[in-house]
């Protein structure tokens, strides 16, 4: 059987236990050395693996390019450099000046998920955000942190009474108790919205190349070619784009809530 095929076929197996999917490399070992333990292993943590392979790339380009760096940048330096400038930017631009110290945990934020994306249009690799347990995972850290940030900035007071409305009179007093659940459900919908729309979005595209996939191997089937037309062109393009834009919406969106909870000045 030609690989094309038995991607496809593989894929056709995958959708019957959910969503379609081309298989990566660690599906396609598990299916010939299953046994193994090590094998076994990886398949069943696949996504956990793909999202440490990404985490160790980051670094390692990270590190590369502070470890060469000179004083008139250029080649990966320069490069590494535009992108925390334009990060460093996008940030400030909404939270102020005085919001560059999130610089580094935003802007972590949109290089992983961006590098997560765009790794599973790589032909054996996997985006881990079309997981689930990935994306509500990065969103329960942007919850935890801009928790955090707002007892730290406000204090516990001013927390609790941000969760409150800021009563200033007595109408406002007397919504309290309708405020409270409001901005509880309210927070705790974020890191929901956050990770359903970035999950959705890429599996949605994951699918959609799959489909294509294997229509593009089964309009040449009756050639018993190992390739297939490829259908699935236009799609990764559109992904490149999509994928782009769902990390930027992430990141715009955890720069918002910093934003909400910050204090700020009475006018």
């Amino acid at each position: 059987m030609f690989l094309t095929e038995e991607i496809v076929k593989q894929a056709a197996d995958k959708a019957t236990e959910g969503a379609p999917e081309l298989p990566n490399f660690i599906t396609l070992l598990y299916d010939k050395f299953g046994k193994i333990a090590v094998i076994g292993f990886m398949h069943h943590w696949e996504n956990v693996v793909f999202s440490w392979m990404i985490a160790i790339l980051i670094c390692a380009v990270a590190y590369w390019a502070y470890r060469k760096r000179t004083l008139i940048p250029g080649g990966l330096q320069n490069f590494v450099e535009l992108v925390i400038e334009t990060l460093d930017n996008f940030v400030t631009g909404i939270l102020g000046p005085a919001g560059r110290k999130f610089t580094p945990f935003l802007g972590t934020i949109f290089i992983y998920i961006f590098c997560m994306n765009m790794f599973g249009l790589i032909p054996g690799m996997k985006s881990p955000t079309s997981n689930l347990n990935t994306t509500v995972s990065l969103a329960i850290c942007v919850f935890f942190y801009v928790q955090y940030t707002g007892m730290r900035s406000l204090g516990i007071a001013g927390y609790l009474a941000h969760m409150a409305g800021n009563p200033r009179d007595v109408v406002t007093w007397l919504l309290v108790p309708i405020n409270i659940p409001i901005h509880v459900i309210e927070e705790l919908a974020k890191p929901l919205s956050l990770s359903l729309r970035l999950f959705g979005n890429i599996t949605g595209e994951d699918v959609l190349i799959t489909v294509f996939v294997g229509l593009g191997v089964s309009a040449l089937s009756f050639l018993h070619l190992p390739v297939g037309l490829p259908l699935q062109l236009p799609f990764i393009f559109l992904a490149l784009l999509t994928g782009t834009i769902q990390a930027l919406v992430f990141t715009l969106l955890s720069t918002i809530y910093f934003s909400l909870m910050l204090p700020h000045e009475e006018h």
